[in-house]
């Protein structure tokens, strides 16, 4: 009876145990730096981590976007204006992340930025369709995490990408899900790379949530079909068109 009573005893104190090792400590001091704050999942967790006590470097891609978050947040919270595509761009907010954490670096990278339009039946795109995605939501993250690794490593920190559950299985045409699964691809290898360092990469796989990029995929199907070719449009006919308009996959962020 008492053997059991110890052994009960014993598992409760290592449950919490282990329940306090997951509690993350001194979230005043840390700082996290997230893309794609404008609107979406991005504006929430900047929301939700300055609540919580963190100092939040926060990019927009428009100043419009950043005043509308300062406005809602704390003094702890910044904001810069990035465009993830543009390499110019990517330095430059790298200064200023520099700037701001000083010798603490990066607790952590939250590589949240992308588009999904245009998306569609892939022959109704063009190659400059897809290298729009791509360059957004797998280039861009790409350029951001490599300028932002030396701050991650000095905190011992981590970075969290957002991907899709997209990112697993295919459900439509364009740049969107190629994109994703080449995030999962390039978050697996710098998982391991950077485990000996004591730096964590998670990634994140949204399924459909009611944001602004899902608005504008429901509504980007009639521009790709209005600029087909005639002879492409009768062959898949306005059956075809009024069907993928229906049936169109929402897609998260």
């Amino acid at each position: 009876m008492w053997l059991y009573l110890a052994a009960l005893l014993g598992l409760y104190f290592l449950h919490r145990w282990y329940q306090e090792r997951q509690m993350v400590g001194n979230l005043t001091e840390k700082y996290v730096f997230i893309t794609g704050c404008s609107s979406g999942f991005g504006n929430h967790l900047a929301r939700h981590l300055d609540a919580r006590g963190l100092w939040v470097l926060a990019t927009c891609t428009t100043q419009k976007g950043a005043e509308q978050l300062d406005k809602v947040t704390s003094e702890r919270l910044k904001t810069t204006v990035l465009d993830v595509t543009s390499k110019e761009s990517v330095a430059a907010v790298t200064e200023w992340v520099k700037e701001q954490v000083g010798k603490k670096g990066l607790w952590g990278l939250v590589n949240n930025a992308g588009i999904g339009v245009p998306s569609g039946p892939n022959e109704w795109l063009t190659k400059d369709d897809f290298a729009k995605v791509i360059n957004v939501n797998l280039l861009g993250l790409i350029d951001v995490t490599l300028h932002m690794l030396p701050l991650v490593r000095r905190a011992r920190g981590r970075v969290v990408n957002v991907c899709s559950v997209n990112g697993c299985l295919a459900c439509f045409g364009g740049g969107y899900c190629p994109s994703k699964f080449g995030v999962e691809a390039f978050s697996d290898t710098l998982r391991r790379e950077l485990h000996p360092f004591g730096i964590k990469v998670s990634i994140v796989e949204p399924g459909s949530f009611r944001t602004p990029i899902q608005s504008k995929s429901a509504e980007s199907y009639e521009p790709l079909w209005s600029r087909l070719p005639s002879d492409l449009k009768e062959c898949y006919g306005q059956k075809y068109f009024e069907q993928c308009d229906k049936t169109l996959v929402f897609i998260n962020f």
